[in-house]
C-alpha cells in the first residue's frame, strides 16, 4: 500500500477546520488569540492517515510539535461530526 501523498490544504479547508474547532486548539484549549493554530492529521499521512476533513484537526503550534508523528489519543477529537 502506498502512503497517503501529504497535500496543501487550500485556504477553504483551513477556514472549514478552523471554524468546525471553533479556532482553538482541540489538544490544550488555546484560542487563536492566545497560541498559533496548524492543521494537523489525527492519525498521521506517515502512518496511513488520510487527507480527509474527518481526519484533520485544529492543534497550536506547541501540542503539534508535541503530538509529532504519533497518533496519541490524548490529541484525538473532542467533537463529532
Amino acid at each position: 500500500m502506498e502512503p497517503t501523498p501529504r497535500i496543501m490544504f487550500p485556504p477553504q479547508v483551513r477556514r472549514y477546520v478552523y471554524e468546525r474547532d471553533n479556532f482553538t486548539c482541540v489538544a490544550c484549549g488555546k484560542t487563536h488569540q492566545q497560541a498559533r493554530l496548524t492543521i494537523d492529521h489525527i492519525i498521521p499521512v506517515s502512518k496511513g492517515g488520510s487527507n480527509d476533513l474527518s481526519n484533520l484537526q485544529t492543534l497550536c503550534f506547541t501540542c503539534n510539535r508535541l503530538k509529532s508523528n504519533h497518533a496519541d489519543s490524548r490529541f484525538r477529537r473532542r467533537y463529532s461530526d
